[in-house]
């Protein structure tokens, strides 16, 4: 299980990375939806934990890049 962190985005709720695994999981606030990215390089979390706009971080250089896996978020 990947622990996330809170942030504050329009199209995000919360984001965390597995440095064991290299798994890239965020909540999207739309649905509550949870997406994970698998194989995900340590260097492009980094950059995106980092950014100022996460939002636009993850639909410009992850969203459509990377293969990913998509969770409904239980109530």
């Amino acid at each position: 299980m990947v622990k996330r962190k809170k942030i504050e985005s329009s199209i995000l709720t919360s984001i965390g990375y597995d440095y064991e695994n290299k798994i890239l999981e965020i909540e999207l606030n739309k649905n509550n939806q949870i997406r994970q990215y698998h194989d995900f390089p340590e260097v492009i979390w980094n950059e995106f934990e980092n950014t100022d706009s996460k939002g636009r971080y993850f639909l410009k250089y992850i969203k459509n890049k990377y293969s990913e896996l998509r969770f409904a978020q239980k109530n």
